[in-house]
């Protein structure tokens, strides 16, 4: 096992990645900016390093600055956590030369995954299931109409290196093509450096589905179930459940050991989910993240397995502390992403908490590394906290949840707790009857 992990991560995350090193009894190193330098997981630490200024490039996204602290502090290991340097490739192989262990997979396995052409190619040859579309790059406009007609329209063209909705665009009919490619292009090459694009078929009322998966690098691999991410604002997710509520338990097994034993082949190490499209009853692979999920605690929650602990140990060599025989499904889990924003306009809403006050109680748990008196800096994400209920089954949960939400005051700026005061109370949403459009149709409803 490890003598010292440095966090490269700040917020709820680095925090819950901290408490997992304590409870393995591994010393921790914090990083910071100096906009955080008053942050729970640099006062609860063993050690701290400020690597820069409030700005993510020269702090949170320099790596010579986080390797720099890993030789300072004596740290073994560094674990990304989500978001910033997680999944790059670049980031594992310097620390690889410095002899020092990345918590997460291969390189090379980020690489291909980080690349949605070859991460939909590898998948393929891994047998999963993928959405018809173009085996490559699309770049002139007579090919992509030939592939829309080919696969039918509606199509959508994403942009290879993207994320987060950008570079998206759907082309109902051949007169949109044009336009849809030159605009994708066009914002995938602003916004990632790369205007590489591809066309997929576009699913008009699917679900998002996402599954868990935990390998040890050396051909053996378990799923943990599905998660349903399918209520999304801008292609953001906002609410996530496990298990979806759309899918039964032959479902669930189906596509879980297709994943698994997808990945025991590929000898993935670590943490990873494969995400889906679903509707009609087939799932379509879109992307796979390579790291641990925002979501991550509603697995946790069904399951009783700490995901955190599962990265660390097959990272360390220790192996996998399951086997797929093991891994049982108890109940429903909710979580809710709070985040620093109004929740009519969603503009962010930074500055000090003056009350925090989390909800308790069975089944309740708050990943969150707000206090009374935190001041939240305008630099990084709006997240500032994840409520997750659990109970014996989805009607109990929903019941839990709404009772939290009541519960949970933070005072001092906005927050989107009223959003899901609205939602837990929503027929549709209570009947788990919902797709990835539902909550922006939602949302423009209560703007009328």
């Amino acid at each position: 096992m490890f003598h010292k992990i440095l966090i490269a991560n700040r917020g709820e995350i680095a925090l819950r990645v901290l408490r997992a090193a304590k409870e393995l009894g591994i010393q921790t190193v914090a990083v910071h900016s100096t906009a955080d330098a008053e942050a729970m997981h640099v006062r609860l630490a063993d050690e701290s390093v400020c690597i820069g200024p409030p700005p993510s490039r020269d702090s949170y996204l320099n790596i010579h600055q986080i390797v720099a602290a890993c030789e300072i502090t004596g740290a073994d290991a560094v674990h990304p956590g989500y978001g910033f340097l997680s999944e790059n490739a670049k980031f594992a192989d310097i620390l690889d030369a410095h002899n020092i262990t990345f918590i997460g997979p291969r390189a090379d396995h980020i690489r291909v995954m980080g690349d949605k052409i070859e991460a939909k190619r590898t998948a393929k040859r891994l047998g999963i299931p993928v959405v018809p579309g173009s085996d490559g790059a699309v770049t002139e406009d007579a090919e992509a109409k030939r592939i829309a007609a080919e696969i039918g329209y509606p199509v959508i063209i994403k942009a290879s290196a993207g994320g987060g909705g950008r570079g998206m665009k759907v082309a109902r009919n051949e007169d949109d093509i044009d336009v849809a490619l030159a605009t994708a292009r066009s914002e995938a090459g602003a916004a990632f450096g790369d205007d590489a694009v591809y066309i997929e078929k576009y699913l008009e009322k699917p679900r998002h589905i996402e599954v868990q998966v935990v390998g040890d690098g050396d051909g053996r691999a378990v799923h943990l179930g599905e998660r349903d991410c399918s209520l999304q604002r801008r292609h953001q997710k906002v609410w996530e459940e496990a298990n979806s509520p759309a899918l039964n338990a032959a479902d669930r097994s189906r596509i879980g050991m297709t994943v698994a034993n997808a990945m025991a082949d590929l000898k993935y190490a670590g943490a990873g989910t494969i995400e889906f499209l679903y509707e009609n009853g087939e799932f379509y692979f879109i992307e796979m993240n390579t790291r641990l999920q925002v979501e991550h605690p509603v697995t946790e929650a069904i399951t009783g397995i700490d995901l955190v602990h599962e990265q660390i140990r097959v990272a360390s060599g220790a192996g996998l502390s399951v086997e797929q025989k093991d891994v049982q499904f108890n109940g429903h889990a909710i979580e809710c992403r709070i985040n620093a924003e109004d929740p009519k306009t969603f503009a962010p809403s930074p500055g000090t908490v003056s009350h925090f006050h989390t909800p308790g109680g069975l089944g309740v748990r708050v990943d969150s590394a707000v206090f009374s008196g935190y001041k939240i800096p305008p630099y990084y994400d709006s997240l500032i906290g994840k409520l997750i209920v659990h109970g014996s089954n989805r009607v109990e949960c929903m019941m839990r949840l709404r009772r939290a939400l009541g519960e949970f005051v933070v005072d001092g700026i906005k927050t989107t707790l009223p959003l899901f005061q609205d939602l837990v109370n929503s027929r549709d949403i209570a009947n788990g009857d919902y797709d990835i459009h539902w909550l922006e149709k939602y949302l423009a409803k209560a703007d009328t």
